[in-house]
């Protein structure tokens, strides 16, 4: 890889924020890149986050016209991304960066457009789980999905993706849905346009403080409908 844009989509982050670009920033430093790029994208935080992000050298800004939601903050980031490869990851960091050159590689292998990180593939990767409730909820979503929308993958939802720029331009200009079950309509607008998408299991640990409400997650159900069928 010689050239990658890293996106953070960041609602309320002040207090994670810091450990996570240091991470990052040293990660990418560490790599061997003609261009690299960090991105985050406020999404219409309350707290510190902007004022966060300002004081980190070489982080670039974008900010959301308010609280749009998460699939808004990463369509925005991925589209003003300027990476051969843009990979998304959330604020938490609950798959480790280090995971992206996974990612890459096995899409370099399999020439594929995208590379999704799953924790669904290979289980024992998940060193700190969620809760049963959240867990089977996850796994009652995945289920449906796949019977809705013809998805054969096994976790759409894990905040960890990289895409070949040409196919992110492709994708995130047409995805619609702001909320978080964007992950699947873009991998089933992948799919229409005929790009090449492979699920890749990564390492992962449950960060407490999610912002997954349960409106969202009933909303997430619903949408599956809308992604289907292009309500």
């Amino acid at each position: 890889m010689t050239s990658l844009s890293v996106v953070i989509p960041a609602y309320n982050e002040e207090k994670r924020l810091p450990g996570t670009l240091r991470r990052v920033g040293e990660w990418i430093e560490g790599q061997s890149l003609h261009f690299s790029e960090l991105i985050v994208v406020d999404d219409g935080s309350s707290d510190k986050t902007v004022g966060v992000v300002e004081e980190c050298a070489g982080v670039r800004l974008l900010r959301n016209p308010g609280n749009r939601g998460k699939g808004y903050a990463v369509r925005n980031g991925m589209l003003e991304a300027l990476g051969d490869w843009i990979l998304y990851t959330d604020a938490d960091l609950s798959t480790p960066i280090e995971e992206a050159g996974n990612l890459y590689r096995a899409a370099i292998e399999s020439s594929a457009a995208i590379a999704i990180g799953s924790r669904a593939i290979d289980r024992s990767l998940v060193s700190v789980h969620q809760s049963g409730f959240r867990e089977w909820g996850g796994r009652a979503f995945n289920v449906v999905m796949r019977l809705v929308t013809g998805l054969k993958f096994r976790d759409t939802q894990c905040g960890f993706k990289l895409y070949r720029r040409d196919a992110a331009q492709s994708v995130f200009s047409r995805q619609k849905l702001d909320g978080f079950s964007f992950d699947v309509e873009d991998l089933y607008i992948a799919k229409k346009a005929g790009l090449k998408a492979i699920e890749v299991p990564v390492r992962w640990a449950n960060v407490e403080g999610t912002k997954v409400s349960m409106g969202g997650a009933v909303k997430s159900f619903t949408d599956l409908v809308k992604i289907r069928f292009g309500k």
